[in-house]
This record gives C-alpha cells, structure tokens and sequence, in this order.
C-alpha cells in the first residue's frame, strides 16, 4: 500500500517542526512538503533540519497551492484567516485538509462547511484525544447532572498564546451546554470583575490564566452544595497534539467530502 503523503502547513512553526517529526517518524506516512508565510526568515530551508529530525530533502516554500497538489493531507496549525484560505484550495484541489487551528468565529465555521462541500475537512480546536475523550464525558456529566450543578472551566496556557478563552475551554463550554440542551452564548459567563451579585443559576463560568510555557491544563468543575466534581486533562507536552493531528490525518484519507471533528476519529 502506497505511504499517505502528508504536507505541513505553517512547518517553521512550533507545532509545524513538531508535526514534520511526528509525521516521519509514523509507520505508513511520508512528507509531502512543508509551507510557511510568505516572508518568513525559515523559507528555502530543509523542513527536516527545522525540525531537529535531519534533512529530509524537502523545502519550505510560500506556495500553498503547490502543498495541495503534491499532498494527499495538509496539516494545518496557522492562523483562522491562513486556515480558511487553506480550506478554499482544500475544495479546489479534492484534497483532505486537517485544521488545529483555534480562535475560529461562527462565520469562520460556516465558511469551512461550505468547502467541506467539496473536500473532506477535519477541524477541532485540540488534537488531543485525551482531550476529546474529555469533551465527551463532559456532555455526559452535564447531562445527567441537575442545575443545582454550578458548570465552571478553569483553563491556562503559555504567556504567548492570544485567544481567550482557548478554543478547547470553548469547545468544552459548547459540550456542557449541549449536554445540559441549552444555547452556550446565552448562558457563558467569562468576566467577572467588581461586584457582580450572585451567580445566575444556569450560567457555564469560564476562567483563563496564563504564563510561562504550559501547553495546555484545562479543567471543569461540577459544583453543588456539599459536593464538587471535577474533570481535567493537563498537556505535559505539544508532542500530543501533534499525534491526534496525524492520526486524523491518516483517518481522513479517502473518506467523502464533509466537516469532520476528532469525534468522528474516535467513534463516538
């Protein structure tokens, strides 16, 4: 059987040389390439040396539509407005794109089904799968859980991250509210500050700190009187990551044009 050819989108990034090495040294897959923005001080270099792993042969160059067209999967981690043009040449091309991009708004999300129209796409805020195995017993406690539960998220991340809360905060914040059936912007509370009276019954809290260079600690409290739940999952490293995103990747080969989610990944 024929390597799954698999280029990286943004590889002079931190995730990106973390995905060139997961990617060679996975059984059944080869790089196909690597791209980074144009301008970028790392263009011309060998995507392999970026990576520490030795060269491998491969340059990394600006041309995104030429990713597509020597790949069979373009990995993703850039920026909302890079990913959604990679979603745009995704459809041209009929080629699976994988996106771990976070920060994406609700017309970002419509914008990627629409190019799922045309080729298969796999978007989630966290790559994790112990990540998404959280999301799911999150829905699942919230659901069988009262509203006398109070729902607070509790996240942290490194002092260069820029979105808050993160995406994965959000996407637990969506899974609580859909387990519980209600609309997440119409009960998420993320600012708290001066006297804010009692808590609204109901509400899902969020809390976001940052510093450092933790990858990633993410928590959900069920809180009731007398009684505290809670849920968490902590990174100890991005090399995590970058394994959910080839797994994905290696899922998505082949499969028919639509938006898929980690959760299509897992079975469940």
């Amino acid at each position: 059987m024929a390597e799954l050819r698999i280029g990286i989108s943004g590889c002079a990034g931190r995730m990106g040389r973390m995905l060139v090495g997961e990617v060679a040294a996975t059984q059944g897959c080869t790089l196909a390439g690597g791209t980074d923005a144009s301008g970028s001080r790392e263009l011309g270099k060998d995507i392999g040396e970026l990576a520490g792993i030795g060269a491998v042969g491969l340059k990394a160059g600006s041309d995104s539509a030429a990713l597509f067209k020597a790949a069979d999967v373009v990995i993703d981690f850039s920026t909302p407005a890079a990913s959604l043009a990679h979603a745009q040449l995704a459809a041209a091309a009929k080629k699976a794109l994988v996106i771990g991009t976070t920060g994406l708004d609700a017309a970002a999300n419509d914008a990627l089904r629409a190019a799922a129209q045309q080729a298969p796409i796999l978007w989630a805020p966290n790559m994790s799968l112990g990540v998404n195995l959280l999301l799911g017993l999150v829905e699942q406690t919230a659901r069988r859980l009262g509203e006398d539960y109070d729902i607070e998220i509790l996240e942290m991340h490194h002092r260069h991250k820029v979105d808050a809360p993160s995406g994965t905060a959000l996407a637990l914040g969506k899974a609580a509210a859909e387990g519980r059936g209600i609309d997440l912007a119409a009960h998420s509370q993320r600012v708290r500050d001066g006297i804010t009276g009692a808590r609204k019954a109901g509400d899902i809290g969020f809390a976001t700190l940052r510093g450092g260079d933790n990858p990633g600690e993410h928590r959900v409290l069920f809180v009731t009187e007398g009684e505290q739940l809670e849920l968490a999952h902590r990174a100890t490293s991005r090399r995590i990551f970058a394994r959910g995103a080839v797994a994905a990747a290696r899922f998505l080969a082949g499969k028919p044009p639509r938006l898929y989610s980690m959760k299509d990944v897992l079975g469940f």
